[in-house]
């Protein structure tokens, strides 16, 4: 094993994470020329080279990428051991949640506030990604806990998964599509009519592709986009065939019905995940509690 600093990687993660040696030396508050040296010294122990350098740019190699697959997690382990000593001895505590904005909204906002009612000292950051980019901020620890759709290729073997409600997806039209109110659609049929949904890094993408693919059936969105309130708008409009969960109906209003299918969907579900590698801080763990009774 290599005996090296850990100050030599510490250095190394914020070049990485910046692509910059002017501004990495503003972060650790040395001068560029520690900051070059330190690379250097690195270089030298691990006999490779991390970083391309060029008068206008600096880039990772693909030593230095690999490298830093494995830093970038453990420093957010560090900022999270830090981070739980300073909850330890604060009243209130932080919490750092992943979901995506369409679960937050239809979701999770009774849960938000039923915790800050319980913790107002607490400090609560919502991160809002798509569930497969909130399972790879859990894998490198940038949040506590996360509330997805599953089935989530995704997530890795490290994340504990606690499944809270079941949800059925659907596919609801406007006027333009009237016609179809009352019938029963085939997916067959409804590859002939413009699809709306969820871009490809979304589990809802990847999900109704592979169904469409069970029944030998090759869908082509005419619209994919990363938010499933516009997706209703622009179905409200006449642009398509909107496909979303169930739980986002209550913003459907007039014009707009839900299409009955020949096919029937498969159930997905709602869970919550964190990282089982990792310890739970007070609030994540009183947060997550909220979830001990719902649906699985």
């Amino acid at each position: 094993m290599i005996d090296i600093n850990y100050e030599l990687y510490k250095v190394f993660y914020h070049v990485a994470s910046t692509l910059n040696f002017s501004e990495a030396s503003k972060q650790l508050f040395i001068s560029q020329s520690a900051v070059s040296q330190s690379i250097k010294t690195l270089e030298r122990k691990l006999d490779q080279t991390l970083f391309i350098r060029s008068t206008k740019k600096v880039r990772l190699t693909p030593e230095g990428e690999i490298l830093m697959r494995h830093i970038e997690p453990a420093m957010n382990l560090i900022q999270r051991g830090e981070a739980q000593l300073i909850d330890a001895a604060s009243t209130g505590g932080q919490i750092r949640i992943g979901a995506s904005d369409t679960i937050c909204r239809y979701f999770l906002i009774p849960y938000l506030e039923r915790f800050h009612k319980a913790f107002p000292g607490a400090h609560i950051k919502v991160i809002n990604q798509t569930s497969m980019k909130c399972a790879e901020l859990l894998a490198n620890g940038l949040v506590d806990l996360i509330v997805v759709n599953v089935p989530n290729n995704s997530l890795g073997t490290d994340a504990a998964v606690r499944k809270i409600r079941k949800f059925r997806d659907v596919f609801v039209a406007g006027a333009p599509f009237e016609s179809l109110k009352g019938q029963t659609v085939s997916f067959a049929r409804l590859t002939r009519y413009p699809i709306l949904m969820l871009d490809k890094n979304s589990t809802t993408n990847e999900f109704l592709h592979q169904v469409f693919q069970q029944h030998h059936l090759d869908l082509v969105p005419e619209i994919e986009l990363t938010s499933n309130d516009l997706l209703i708008d622009l179905a409200r409009i006449g642009l398509g065939i909107a496909f979303v969960p169930d739980y986002c109906l209550s913003s459907l209003g007039d014009g707009l019905f839900v299409l009955d299918t020949e096919e029937k969907l498969p159930r997905r579900e709602l869970a919550v995940a964190w990282n089982e590698r990792l310890p739970l801080s007070r609030a994540s763990a009183e947060f997550l509690s909220y979830f001990q009774n719902e649906e699985s």
